[in-house]
């Protein structure tokens, strides 16, 4: 599974969006996603990857910036 595989199957189970709605410059409050379901996917990236979420990440507001965060920490990781 990939990031915005996560995202879409997240969206899906918690708030009923349809993974087609999912897109890259899709913003997450427009899809249903406040502070509160953000920590609940971070959380479920952590779990899902094993990779520790830095306090001070900047909160993203499309669904490209969420996947561009957490490809970023895949990567850092990967290079650790």
């Amino acid at each position: 599974m990939n990031s915005i595989a996560l995202i879409r199957e997240f969206l899906d189970e918690r708030l009923g969006v349809a993974s087609e709605k999912v897109v890259s410059d899709a913003q997450l409050v427009d899809l249903g996603v406040d502070s509160l379901m953000m920590l609940e996917l971070l959380f479920a990236f952590e779990d899902r990857f094993g990779i520790k979420v830095p306090n001070d990440l900047e909160n993203p507001n499309s669904v490209g910036d969420m996947v561009a965060a957490m490809d970023g920490l895949i990567t850092a990781a990967n290079a650790s």
